[in-house]
């Protein structure tokens, strides 16, 4: 790791947003460091990539505090940004949403491990090297945090809403030691795993008539970690084409 380079550590980056952003960082010149369920993906390469990603379940909590030492060393004791961005929502066949009356609480936990305690585990485990970088958390929400969606299963909407709550809880905690905590709420995304009928939504919901790209949500991340975004914490911004007015 060259002198002085930032360190970004990045949940979920094998696809779509994920993908995006890695490059976004990547080619700004921080050092990415990535953690998934899944081993490295060479569909989505970056320089380093191969070294730098941690095969991590994060549904497994106690799996999850276990390897934070050894992300610790690979860090080289660095961190100056960490985006959970890792995230998944149990759907019916053909892509509808499960209600809260159709899960069972193993269900719910395991959707709340990945998209809520999962971000507490990490934020807690490299609380001391972004206090040391005065450093920048973002959380990934959602839109289906503050609404019902008919492709978005109620565990995944209510975890999103949860982080929303945690992202102004850490940004409090966080405020007097410069460290900065926001969370970006995207709408339609054009990634692979967008469900059948996402085109009404578009026509009927989204003033701007259009999903929104990857590349502009890694784009707001990016801004978020940088230092042009120095005094802003404690917020969620949408990004989702005024579908949430």
């Amino acid at each position: 790791m060259a002198e002085g380079q930032r360190v970004l550590l990045l949940t979920g980056a094998s696809r779509g947003i994920g993908h995006a952003t890695v490059k976004r960082f990547s080619d700004a010149g921080w050092r990415v460091l990535t953690i998934s369920r899944q081993a490295f993906d060479p569909r989505c390469p970056w320089e380093g990539g191969d070294r730098n990603h941690i095969q991590l379940d994060l549904s497994k909590i106690e799996d999850v505090a276990a390897a934070i030492p050894r992300i610790r060393d690979i860090s080289a004791g660095r961190l100056d940004a960490l985006i959970n961005n890792a995230a998944i929502s149990p759907k019916v066949m053909g892509g509808g949403r499960i209600s809260s009356l159709a899960m069972g609480y193993a269900d719910w936990l395991h959707v709340f491990n990945v998209n809520f305690f999962a971000t507490v585990a990490l934020v807690q485990g490299f609380r001391d090297y972004l206090i040391e970088s005065r450093g920048a958390v973002v959380n990934m929400t959602s839109i289906v945090g503050s609404r019902v969606h008919p492709f978005a299963s109620a565990a995944y909407g209510t975890s999103k809403a949860a982080l929303a709550a945690l992202t102004r809880e850490l940004a409090s905690d966080f405020g007097s030691s410069g460290v900065r905590v926001n969370a970006v709420s995207p709408g339609e995304i054009q990634t692979g795993i967008l469900s059948p009928g996402t085109e009404a939504i578009v026509q009927n919901d989204i003033p701007m008539r259009r999903l929104g790209q990857p590349k502009e949500v890694a784009e707001l991340l990016y801004f978020l970690c940088s230092d042009n975004a120095s005094y802003i914490t404690g917020t969620e911004i949408h990004i989702d084409g005024g579908q949430q007015v």
